[in-house]
């Protein structure tokens, strides 16, 4: 009973007007305990106007309490459903972030293959470059050492011709 006194106040009202219910009960507890006894019998006398009384007063508070008490359940309830929507939400985001991250990494393995690919297949188009200009070089400078070797030949038979007929115009 004190318990409920100190954590209710000690008017009949709360903050604004409403009936404190337990404050009551606690009232009409210390009316049984003080009320008079009947000997040998185990009842006590109270007077039935002041018990109907304090249950008139306990039904008006009870629906006031009882319409907190929903309130305070409802919103308890909201409060719930919005953490949950919130975690929930979270985990949502959470997930797509790692698998937009483990997407990207996937990204950049692939990338990274795709471009030693590449690279190697560069080396390979670059020697095989080399060689086909070497060859081409090479067919080039054999057709230039034959026609040379012609001019050259052409050049020696045309200075032993100048050289036979220089010869020749000596003698005659």
């Amino acid at each position: 009973m004190e318990r409920a006194l100190a954590l209710e106040g000690n008017d009949l009202r709360g903050g604004e007007g409403k009936v404190n219910v337990l404050r009551l009960l606690d009232e009409i507890e210390e009316l049984i305990e003080s009320a008079a006894r009947i000997p040998m019998t185990g009842k006590i006398l109270i007077d039935d106007d002041l018990l109907l009384d304090y249950l008139d007063r306990i039904r008006t508070g009870l629906p006031e309490e009882l319409r907190q008490a929903k309130w305070l359940t409802k919103e308890r309830q909201r409060v719930i459903q919005e953490a949950e929507g919130e975690a929930k939400r979270m985990i949502e985001e959470t997930k797509a972030y790692v698998a937009k991250m483990a997407g990207e990494t996937e990204i950049c393995r692939e990338a990274r293959l795709q471009a030693e690919e590449i690279v190697a297949q560069s080396k390979r188009e670059a020697t095989e470059l080399k060689a086909g200009a070497c060859e081409y070089a090479d067919d080039i400078l054999r057709q230039l050492e034959h026609t040379l070797g012609r001019t050259v030949n052409s050049v020696r038979k045309g200075r032993e011709e100048l050289q036979n007929q220089q010869e020749r115009a000596i003698l005659d």
